[in-house]
């Protein structure tokens, strides 16, 4: 049986909507102050700046996997079978 909190955010399409929605504002909002900094140096990236990216990025697609919920997508489709 899945914990409560997990189950909320199956049956929830609002609560998967702000949640992936606020991830993918996130990762957006890290992603353009790494741009912003690589504008005014305009010189090449430092560490700092990569792991901001990379950061920015896995906060989006954490967002994008929210929304989607694909192992849930799987196992409806295979459950209907």
């Amino acid at each position: 049986m899945a914990p409560p909190a997990a189950a909320a955010l199956k049956d929830c399409w609002g609560c998967r909507l702000v949640c992936g929605a606020g991830l993918l504002g996130a990762g957006g909002y890290v992603l353009a102050a790494a741009r912003q900094v690589m504008k005014s140096r305009g010189a090449p990236p430092g560490m700092g700046t990569v792991a901001q990216i990379v950061f920015g990025v896995g906060l989006a697609s954490w967002g994008v996997v929210v929304l989607v919920d694909p192992v849930n997508n799987i196992q409806l489709k295979s459950a209907g079978r």
